[in-house]
């Protein structure tokens, strides 16, 4: 396979409402936070993991476009994405599937972690960027009573992260790999990163949009 393009896409993550992804914790102290973001293990800097950018889009990509395959369909019922190796499969195409047969070759996407900018990251360390604690709780409907009370760590609104995508093109590929890739992104903001989304976390917004240096605006890309 002849390796013809690496398409950069490159932006800005902004935070649009308070966004958790979470840790996990094998315990939790009394007083403890129950639901604690993932951070930077040296710096302790909250960053947005690749792996959720990208499996959000796969999953939101493959309910909207992919779903008439009989392998894609199966996600609705079971959750796994497509695995069907054919080569003019999209999904499989970008993301990749197993190493049986049939195969699409490599996966095209990568997908980096997303850290904090400069600007924030400057805030961080100098101790003017506090995470957001919101308690949580689940409403007795019977008697009209909360219960069950757990903080949930966010980033707060407003804060960006750096991110960017590399997006291979080999010969042969379908041109238009790099149009799904926009799409997903744009279906993202239309949707959410992270947990808790359906309680009004995690709906962010891609800034300062590049491909390969030339902008593009998520407002001209149609689903």
């Amino acid at each position: 396979m002849k390796l013809e393009n690496i398409y950069k896409i490159e932006g800005k993550i902004t935070v649009m409402t308070g966004l958790h992804i979470g840790a996990g914790s094998d315990t939790m102290e009394i007083g403890g936070m129950d639901q604690p973001l993932i951070k930077h293990p040296l710096t302790e800097a909250p960053y947005v993991p690749g792996s959720s950018i990208k499996g959000k889009m796969r999953s939101l990509l493959e309910t909207r476009y992919f779903i008439d395959r009989e392998a894609t369909r199966k996600f609705l019922t079971t959750g796994k994405p497509c695995n069907c190796g054919e080569a003019d499969c999209p999904a499989c195409t970008i993301f990749g599937n197993t190493a049986r047969e049939p195969h699409t070759g490599p996966t095209r996407i990568v997908v980096r972690d997303a850290n904090l900018t400069a600007e924030y990251q400057e805030k961080f360390s100098s101790g003017n960027l506090p995470m957001e604690v919101k308690h949580e709780n689940t409403i007795d409907r019977v008697k009209g009573t909360a219960m069950h009370p757990r903080p949930l760590e966010r980033v707060p609104a407003g804060v960006q992260f750096d991110f960017n995508i590399s997006l291979k093109q080999y010969e042969g590929d379908p041109e238009n790999l790099k149009d799904y890739v926009l799409k997903g992104l744009k279906m993202i903001e239309l949707d959410a990163l992270g947990g808790n989304s359906s309680r009004g976390c995690g709906q962010v917004r891609f800034d300062n949009l590049k491909v390969d240096g030339e902008k593009v605006s998520l407002d001209d890309i149609s689903l």
